[in-house]
């Protein structure tokens, strides 16, 4: 799995020799973590002062609102997992990490994030498109309520992982969209409709 983290942050930026050499020294400050489908990663009232990188599998974001789980995002392959509120602040999340399939991911010491920024360029340069990540992901949520049909959104879904996401409970799906399951149903039959005309 370690040869599998340096490739995929190879990708963010070309680590040099000795950065993945000290990575390799310092693996006892990077862990690997294996969740199953519906286990929770890290839950509300929790301090989440520390970073993930999923490797493979799927994480929703989600809130407990009046009894109802909302569900704001979803993660996947190359997603970093990061609150920076309680990363800084050492304060309580309001939100919970799901596993929605079975999912491996990269788990990042606070202690082992500051040391690697303040050695490296290249972990320095991750770092930031970590925290720009995040920034991007909560302008994308804010975006598609406020500037997106249901209808849209779940095209843009599907579009980004599409045999991912046709196998995620619906209720997940739905509930992303901010619609009952039900309409959900109505729009994957539209979405299906269209896609054997523009085929046609």
């Amino acid at each position: 799995m370690f040869e599998q983290l340096i490739h995929l942050l190879n990708q963010f930026s070309s680590l040099s020799e000795k950065e993945v050499n000290y990575l390799r020294q310092v693996k006892n400050g990077i862990r690997f973590y294996s969740f199953k489908k519906n286990e929770i990663i890290v839950k509300e009232g929790e301090i989440f002062n520390s970073m993930y990188l999923v490797l493979n599998g799927c994480i929703r974001l989600y809130y407990n609102m009046d009894g109802y789980e909302k569900t704001a995002f979803f993660y996947t392959k190359g997603n970093f997992i990061r609150s920076v509120e309680s990363y800084r602040h050492e304060i309580p999340i309001i939100e919970n990490y799901q596993a929605i399939e079975d999912t491996v991911v990269v788990h990042f010491q606070k202690p082992l994030l500051i040391d690697l920024v303040s050695r490296f360029s290249n972990l320095e340069r991750i770092a930031h498109i970590a925290i720009e990540q995040e920034l991007i992901t909560a302008q994308d949520i804010i975006y598609s309520f406020i500037a997106q049909s249901p209808e849209e959104r779940y095209s843009e879904l599907i579009s980004s992982n599409k045999e991912l996401f046709l196998n995620v409970n619906q209720y997940y799906i739905a509930s992303y969209l901010g619609i009952t399951p039900e309409s959900l149903s109505r729009i994957r039959k539209r979405t299906i409709l269209k896609d054997k005309k523009s085929n046609l």
